[in-house]
């Protein structure tokens, strides 16, 4: 039996990566792993408590007192805090820019790290953020970089939070997301950017099958 591979996908916010990489995980047969999800987490938990977000002490003790447990159902992984399934409550914009925020912080990325190591550390994994290449699987078998114009991105994310029965403005989207680029890309600690070895693609003018199969040929390659 051939050994199962991490594939990690990287990208900005909005590029795709959520829905291209849960298809490319059933197809494989694979876990999806979103590592977003646990920075959603634990900015979700901040919000609740209302800590000063620059305040280093009050993250230390954030992370150090938050339970953040990954759970493999059914092929997913779900994000469990102090019990809660926080589920869709992670998936508002606020906890996204909030997510953003402390993301560039080394005691919340450390604590996080060992979490999505654990959670890749069999094979046959899927898993998408914004430094699954560079820093939490730096020796993935395939490290993919997904992209698209921001124009692309904001109105991705608007049709994404109608879906949802989310109201949303799409001036408002794209401040947000402005935002969180420049904290992603500027960050001093794993900013965001396509890393040596990485695989660009970008879904612009793309289907999700269509990102999904360039991916699939890619893995056929060798």
């Amino acid at each position: 039996m051939a050994r199962k591979m991490i594939i990690t996908i990287d990208g900005p916010a909005g590029a795709g990566k959520s829905t291209v990489s849960k298809l490319l995980a059933r197809k494989l047969g694979y876990i999806y792993l979103d590592t977003g999800a646990l920075y959603r987490a634990l900015a979700y938990k901040a919000l609740k408590v209302q800590i000063g977000l620059d305040n280093i002490i009050d993250l230390e003790n954030l992370c150090s007192s938050t339970n953040i447990v990954l759970k493999n159902i059914n092929g997913q992984m779900k994000v469990y805090v102090d019990g809660e399934d926080v589920g869709d409550k992670i998936r508002t914009e606020a906890v996204g820019l909030t997510a953003s925020k402390i993301s560039a912080f080394a005691v919340v990325r450390q604590r996080l790290l060992y979490l999505q190591k654990e959670a890749g550390a069999r094979g046959g994994i899927v898993a998408e953020g914004r430094d699954m290449g560079s820093i939490v699987f730096p020796d993935a078998d395939y490290k993919f970089y997904l992209d698209a114009d921001i124009s692309e991105r904001i109105k991705r994310r608007h049709q994404e939070l109608l879906a949802k029965g989310s109201s949303s403005e799409l001036q408002a989207i794209k401040k947000d997301m402005i935002i969180r680029d420049r904290q992603d890309s500027e960050r001093e600690i794993a900013p965001l950017k396509p890393i040596s070895g990485s695989i660009v693609i970008d879904s612009t003018r793309l289907s999700v099958t269509e990102v999904v199969e360039q991916i699939i040929l890619r893995l056929s390659d060798k």
